[in-house]
C-alpha cells in the first residue's frame, strides 16, 4: 500500500525535478514604493540636444559680456543675441604668439610724457599738500596718454616721483622680471628751483 504526503493547506507543494519554481511578482514602474526613474541626460550629438544644453547654460549664467557672436546653426537659430550677451565672460583662445605685432616705441611715448609734465608743472610751486594729489593726477594722465598709442599686448606701470630740493642726494632703483628683447622703459624729468618731478613708464609685453 503506497503512502503519499499531501501538503498542508495554504503551503505550496514542493517542485519536482525539472519543474521551475513560480516567478515572484514584479512591481510595475510608477507604482508606490518603486524608486523614481532618472531622466536620461541628452547627448550633445543628438538632434536639438545641443540647443537645449546651451539654453540651460544661458539660464544659469550670471556674468555680463559686451557681445558674443552666435554660431550659425539652424538648431539654435531661435536663441537671440540678447541671450548670447549673458553667456559669461569672453574667453579668447591662446595665440601662442611670443612677440608683439608692433614693438613699444619708447622715444615717441617719452616725448608725450615729457610734454605732459612740462604743461602741468610749469607754473606749480612745491607744496606737500598739493603734491600728494598731484602725483596721482599725473600718473592717471600719463597712463591714459600711453594707452592712446595702442601698442597691442602691452601692460604699463607708471611711477611718479616728486622730490623737494634740500641739497640731498637720492638714488632710485627698480627691479623686475625682465624680457630684454620686448620689455622696455622710459623716463621724463621736469626740474625747477624747488623740486624735481620724475615720471617713469615700464612697458611689459604680455604673451
Amino acid at each position: 500500500m503506497e503512502s503519499r504526503n499531501t501538503p498542508a493547506s495554504g503551503a505550496p507543494a514542493s517542485a519536482g525535478r525539472g519543474v521551475k519554481a513560480p516567478a515572484m511578482p514584479t512591481q510595475q514602474p510608477g507604482t508606490s514604493g518603486s524608486p523614481a526613474k532618472r531622466e536620461r541626460r541628452p547627448s550633445m550629438f543628438e538632434k536639438e540636444a545641443y540647443a537645449q544644453i546651451l539654453r540651460e547654460r544661458l539660464r544659469q549664467s550670471v556674468h555680463d559680456v559686451l557681445y558674443v557672436e552666435p554660431p550659425f546653426d539652424e538648431s539654435i537659430a531661435d536663441i537671440g543675441k540678447d541671450q548670447w550677451k549673458t553667456m559669461g565672460k569672453v574667453k579668447y583662445a591662446n595665440t601662442y604668439r611670443m612677440e608683439p605685432y608692433r614693438k613699444f616705441e619708447a622715444q615717441s611715448v617719452q616725448r608725450k610724457v615729457q610734454q605732459i609734465l612740462t604743461d602741468k608743472l610749469k607754473n606749480v610751486k612745491y607744496s606737500e599738500e598739493t603734491f600728494s594729489f598731484l602725483s596721482l593726477e599725473l600718473a592717471d594722465r600719463v597712463l591714459g596718454a600711453v594707452k592712446e598709442f595702442t601698442f597691442p599686448r602691452y601692460k604699463y606701470i607708471v611711477k611718479i616721483i616728486l622730490i623737494q630740493k634740500t641739497g640731498q642726494s637720492i638714488n632710485i632703483s627698480s627691479r623686475w622680471i625682465w624680457d630684454v628683447v620686448w620689455d622696455t622703459w622710459l623716463e621724463a624729468k621736469h626740474e625747477t628751483e624747488s623740486y624735481i618731478a620724475l615720471a617713469m613708464v615700464y612697458a611689459l609685453y604680455c604673451e
